[in-house]
């Protein structure tokens, strides 16, 4: 079964980044972040700040980002169908 999506509105994609207390280590500015990257190894949630894009940590994120397989949904936390 083909799955069909409407193109996007937007020009550009972006995540929202949600905004943390804490200063910088590398440059001292109170501007840290944290929000979800795709890069080698998959998913990653990170805290990153958004002046010099130091990553402060980052932790392995969802096997398939966003994306939730109805399957997951359906087997729930046992692992069998509900």
């Amino acid at each position: 079964m083909p799955h069909t999506f409407p193109r996007p509105q937007s020009t550009h994609l972006s995540v929202e980044r949600v905004p943390v207390e804490g200063a910088c280590p590398a440059c001292g500015a109170d501007a840290l972040a944290e929000y979800r990257v795709l890069s080698e190894g998959g998913w990653w949630d990170v805290r990153k700040c958004t002046r010099c894009l130091h990553s402060v940590s980052r932790t392995p994120g969802p096997l398939l980002g966003s994306y939730e397989p109805l399957g997951l949904q359906i087997m729930g936390d046992s692992g069998r169908a509900a």
